[in-house]
């Protein structure tokens, strides 16, 4: 297996299965001191800088609350306008990259351009994490999605994921790419100008993923182990930020989540959001025994301290 000291995490493309069982089991190690609400030191003498030039909650915090946990130390900027980065002058990643990668350790971008990490990493002299880039990748959600998985089930392997929501998103991307390391079917429920490129699923099918369309979560809520869930009222994810329109549309019944819903399900499903969510999944699914994105939400945190002490080479 490939060392994670010093590597980035751009795309779950290339990850390997042993590589995510080798996060995963990280990540139960580090995880006491998670649920424990303490500090360690080990990675007291490292900082992680955060370049965010997009709006982020839990991605940007997990990752800062993670660094403190281990002890570490955290800088950066959460909002490109508020810098030099992002006013009139416009700076390349290129000219940002070389200036950030002498005030910390690791780097952990978020960026509206698709494939703006990976040219962070062509220039950072560290290891860059790739936080969500555009439609492109969020391999560090869908590695906390995949540990939530586990933990709660016991096993990815034989497990239908039924992927609602936009499979334009960065999720819905490694997701696809990350289940070709399983023996997992991934079911996909998009309304028809969120569906999957023909170009995905030429890649789905090069990867090895088992993948297939329904029209409606009615006819495959009875086979689903993990209900894997997107808005389909979605910003544009090429854009900064997008602030909330007065008017916007509404979930159509097809991709909604509800308490009604469920009632089909198996017993031992659970259901997964990244969140923030609108009305495609209501807070009355909150009081089921399947839901799990609280769970998940904390695990967030677990993942990103397991993939900090691994990159920064304090954990083998």
């Amino acid at each position: 297996m490939r060392s994670f000291a010093g590597r980035d995490i751009l795309s779950l493309k290339d990850f390997e299965r042993n590589e995510f069982f080798h996060v995963f089991e990280i990540a139960d190690q580090l995880e006491p001191i998670a649920r424990e609400r303490r500090n360690t030191d080990l990675l007291a003498a490292k900082t992680m800088v955060t370049a965010f030039y997009q709006p982020s909650t839990r991605t940007r915090l997990a990752h800062e609350a993670a660094m403190h946990r281990l002890g570490g130390h955290v800088t950066g900027f959460s909002d490109a306008k508020m810098t030099r980065a992002g006013d009139f002058y416009q700076e390349s990643i290129k000219d940002t990259v070389h200036m950030l990668e002498y005030y910390g350790d690791v780097l952990v971008m978020r960026h509206f351009q698709q494939g703006a990490p990976h040219e962070a990493a062509r220039w950072a002299s560290i290891p860059v994490i790739n936080a969500g880039d555009g439609w492109g990748e969020h391999p560090t959600q869908v590695l906390t999605d995949l540990y939530t998985v586990q933990k709660e089930t016991g096993s990815v392997d034989g497990k239908t994921f039924v992927c609602i929501g936009d499979h334009r998103m960065r999720t819905m991307h490694s997701i696809g790419y990350a289940l070709s390391q399983f023996d997992a079917e991934m079911v996909i429920l998009a309304p028809e100008d969120m569906s999957p490129t023909a170009e995905f699923l030429a890649e789905l099918d090069e990867k090895g993923t088992s993948w297939r369309i329904v029209e409606h979560i009615n006819d495959v809520i009875e086979d689903a182990d993990v209900i894997y869930m997107e808005p389909v009222v979605q910003p544009d994810y090429t854009q900064s930020r997008q602030e909330k329109q007065d008017e916007y549309g509404f979930t159509p019944e097809n991709y909604r989540i509800t308490k009604e819903v469920m009632k089909k399900a198996k017993g031992d499903s659970i259901v997964l959001h990244s969140l923030p969510r609108m009305d495609e999944l209501l807070p009355e699914v909150d009081q089921l025994k399947h839901a799990r994105y609280w769970q998940e939400a904390y695990n967030g945190v677990v993942m990103r301290m397991a993939l900090l002490a691994l990159i920064l080479g304090t954990t083998e």
